[in-house]
């Protein structure tokens, strides 16, 4: 799907236009044309690219291929950049990123994204009611776009802090082996953002500082502001980090308590019983031949004695080891 939004020098408004009219769009230098394309095939990507708004063929490769980390080019009449928008299912724990390919003109920006980008969908709802994005200039409709795509980060960090205090509630009451995959899956999370929003940073830091013929020097300080957002971003991810890895180490700790209870127990069963085993053994051995009359060893007292000891042995040793605190 190809859709425009052109706003003409006197302020009015069309969106119904096609590919062959956007290079008479473009020859218009005060008004500004925004063209976005969504899940659109290459060939019929391609030549609109190259052919009317003359990109680079190396700069249109780059945008019909998603692998790109985040990253801004210079192609002089215009700029080249590359972001990464996040896609987080809470339920199933997984980080989709959402590449979002920007060309930015004096007059224009052209945006191409494979999949439906809520922080696009919002600016190009914005932009229909009211024309504050649009009378700005191109690069304040990138401010605009970058800022609403930065602002989805927020939430996703805000769903893994609580996944994390989920988490750390059930290593202390019931911990699982499904507790350790959602650990190690968060952690992927956390490393993944990480790998984004640190690029995502630089490029935010090279628009606000970098001199750019395609954006006001005005302007500047609309995408520092955005930039700020990003270091705080990377500073609260790395606190995730460090909690993630604090409760990967308390799991740890967890189970080796719980298994040195257990060990702590059986242990004290065998001790308990080893008394009685003893005696069993020793008075059970038939390989003894008595040259006296035995008669009172298989008498009443005689069991009613061994069964005493038999009951006061595991009973004393409960005892001492209770005194020194080992049970």
């Amino acid at each position: 799907m190809i859709r425009t939004l052109y706003r003409t020098q006197d302020g009015q408004y069309h969106t119904d236009l096609t590919p062959d009219h956007f290079a008479g769009a473009l020859k218009d230098l005060s008004g500004l044309l925004w063209v976005d394309f969504l899940d659109t095939p290459k060939d019929v990507d391609a030549p609109i690219l190259l052919n009317t708004f003359g990109f680079h063929p190396l700069a249109v490769d780059d945008a019909l291929e998603e692998t790109h980390v985040p990253k801004v080019d210079d192609w002089y009449q215009y700029l080249y950049i590359v972001l990464l928008a996040p896609d987080f299912d809470r339920k199933a724990i997984d980080l989709n990123l959402l590449e979002l390919d920007v060309f930015l003109g004096k007059n224009f920006v052209v945006t191409h994204h494979e999949k439906p980008i809520s922080a696009v969908e919002r600016v190009w709802v914005s932009c229909l009611r009211s024309e504050r994005h649009l009378k700005g200039g191109a690069d304040h409709l990138l401010y605009a776009l970058v800022d609403e795509l930065v602002s989805q980060y927020m939430p996703v960090v805000d769903d893994i802090d609580e996944a994390i205090d989920q988490l750390e509630d059930r290593i202390f009451g019931n911990p699982e082996p499904q507790t350790l995959e959602r650990i190690f899956r968060l952690k992927r999370v956390v490393l993944d953002l990480r790998r984004v929003i640190s690029p995502q940073r630089e490029v935010l830091n090279r628009l606000a500082r970098d001199d750019y013929a395609v954006i006001d020097t005005r302007d500047r300080v609309y995408f520092r502001d955005v930039y700020d957002h990003l270091v705080r971003l990377n500073d609260i991810n790395e606190s995730l980090r460090d909690l993630i890895g604090g409760a990967l180490d308390t799991y740890l700790s967890v189970i080796n308590n719980r298994m040195n209870d257990v060990m702590k127990t059986l242990t004290a069963i065998t001790t308990l019983f080893m008394p009685i085993s003893f005696l069993a053994g020793f008075f059970g051995m038939n390989f003894f031949q008595p040259t006296a009359p035995l008669d009172s060893w298989t008498g009443l007292p005689a069991l009613i004695i061994t069964l005493l000891i038999m009951i006061a042995s595991p009973l004393g040793i409960l005892w001492w080891m209770r005194q020194r605190k080992w049970i």
